[in-house]
């Protein structure tokens, strides 16, 4: 004999309850005639017929007792369909497991006092350096999908402005509101490496591969709390790549006597950007104006995302509107019955 078949049911197509505690109101209104004493009904003048029995049976009769049955009726009905809607039945999909690849992605933007330095073209005008950055940041946030992405910003201290986020219109919201010299006049690298690296970590990435933070600076570290050097080897540490952008025009030169002497003090310091690239695995680039600073991050776009699947999930159709129009119905019905009994008498 074959083997019976045995039928397994789809448990996707019978509905739940996300919050079943819902249902113990359902004897409240038994509770409350059983328990609060009974309405007295007001002393007054009244008259007394000796045929008021042939009333009650002629009400009788024309189906009074039935409509106060059904009065009666309705709205503890529609009191079970009320409980049942507040304890929210769902309908369950089928199961669902979609693959995401995606980066951990935090900007680390330069607001030191340095930025104010209007020394860049964007669409013919000449606009400061963190205008400059806006714009080019802007359309670099509009591609990420994908990708979470959180933001900080750094001076004289780092702040975190953004957590890691799938919103890129609050990350781009932020960093367009940003000012320069809103952290400070410094520039402290040391620091928003470390931030940044909190960051990553805090939110459990998952795989340590795509945990990825963008410095972009114009300046060198003359402030904060640990050096850049050490931020980048905790960094490294922590599997998080470092992607360094040193931005702006070549260091302003002294005039002395006709001659020109460049200076290093306001200047990009390449040498400790490259290295805390190295460090981390990451690469440095150098970005003289906003063409060359779009073409970073056009390369940018190229780093390899991580796969990383995400627990199963189930989707969710919510079914309690059915139950709360049916309550309402109910309880329409329920005002209009004494009219319609008062039409038809």
């Amino acid at each position: 004999m074959p083997p019976e078949r045995v039928v397994v049911p789809d448990w996707s197509t019978i509905p739940i309850l996300a919050w079943p505690l819902a249902l113990l109101a359902l004897p409240l209104p038994w509770l409350l005639a059983r328990w609060l004493p009974a309405a007295r009904p007001p002393e007054q003048a009244a008259l007394r017929a000796p045929f008021a029995r042939v009333f009650a049976a002629l009400r009788a009769g024309d189906g009074s007792a039935r409509t106060s049955r059904l009065r009666r009726w309705l709205p503890l009905l529609g009191w079970l369909l009320l409980c049942v809607a507040a304890a929210r039945p769902q309908q369950l999909g089928d199961l669902v497991q979609p693959p995401r690849s995606g980066r951990d992605l935090m900007l680390a933007v330069d607001l030191s006092g340095s930025m104010r330095s209007q020394d860049m073209q964007l669409g013919g005008q000449v606009v400061d350096r963190l205008t400059a950055i806006k714009a080019v940041l802007g359309d670099f946030l509009d591609r990420r999908r994908g990708d979470r992405v959180g933001l900080v910003v750094f001076g004289t201290h780092a702040y975190a402005v953004t957590p890691l986020t799938w919103d890129r219109r609050s990350v781009r919201a932020q960093l367009m509101s940003s000012e320069a010299g809103l952290a400070g006049d410094n520039t402290a690298i040391g620091d928003a490496i470390v931030l940044a690296v909190k960051r990553l970590l805090a939110a459990d990435a998952g795989h340590p591969a795509d945990r990825v933070l963008i410095l972009l600076t114009d300046g060198v570290s003359n402030s904060g709390a640990i050096e850049p050097i050490k931020a980048a080897q905790l960094a490294a540490a922590e599997h998080v790549r470092i992607y360094t952008i040193g931005f702006g025009g070549d260091a302003p030169a002294d005039s002395f006597f006709g001659l020109s002497l460049p200076t290093q003090d306001d200047g990009v310091d390449e040498d400790t950007l490259r290295k805390i690239a190295a460090l981390t695995g990451g690469q440095y680039y150098r970005a003289r104006d906003t063409e060359s600073l779009a073409g970073i991050y056009a390369q940018l776009d190229r780093i390899e995302p991580a796969l990383r699947p995400q627990a199963a999930q189930r989707p969710r159709r919510e079914l309690y509107p059915w139950f709360l129009g049916g309550a309402w119905a109910l309880a329409l019905l329920t005002i209009l019955a004494p009219s319609s009994r008062r039409r038809f008498a």
